[in-house]
């Protein structure tokens, strides 16, 4: 019997583990200008001045050695669409102020440009998601780097994260 308990509690112990490895503590990305599952307004879409919302930044893990920001579209045509990424951000960082950029470097989004690029959907009603993640390390990538060199240099070293997920659809 005390075997078959350890045995229960070690297989807790390592899931527990796995969940944490996997995604790490949960931190919170909220937006002054929408709230989840909200639409995004238009001012921050390519239907507007296109530049960046406000976002706060809150429960990031004490052991943070940076950040890393990504917008992203998973119902793009040609699959998930990279709107914003950048990485090196200060781990004190408390958000980014509307239409700024954090401290930090950035990356080629697929607009083909650095920077924000705001939503922008083709047709339809898209859902953008504002992804933080804290690591245990900063990423050595150059300026300009795109989405999956981010991603591969990012993988296993995800101690937080959290997400803010907005909608828009154009007006015709």
């Amino acid at each position: 019997m005390p075997r078959a308990i350890i045995a229960g509690a070690f297989a807790i112990a390592l899931a527990a583990l796995a969940s944490f490895a996997a995604g790490g503590a949960k931190m919170k990305i909220t937006s002054s200008a929408f709230q989840e599952g909200a639409n995004i307004p238009s001012k921050f879409t390519c239907d507007g001045a296109d530049t960046g919302p406000p976002l706060q930044i809150a429960d990031i893990p004490s052991g943070a050695k940076s950040l890393v920001l990504i917008v992203d579209d998973p119902d793009a045509p040609g699959g998930l669409f990279t709107h914003w990424a950048v990485w090196n951000i200060p781990p004190q960082s408390s958000g980014v102020g509307e239409g700024s950029a954090p401290k930090g470097v950035q990356g080629t989004n697929d607009f083909g440009k650095s920077g924000y690029g705001g939503p922008c959907p083709p047709s339809g009603t898209h859902r953008y998601y504002f992804k933080i993640f804290a690591l245990d390390r900063e990423l050595d990538l150059p300026f300009g780097a795109k989405r999956g060199q981010v991603d591969a240099a990012m993988k296993g070293h995800v101690v937080g994260q959290g997400e803010l997920m907005g909608r828009y659809s154009r007006k015709k």
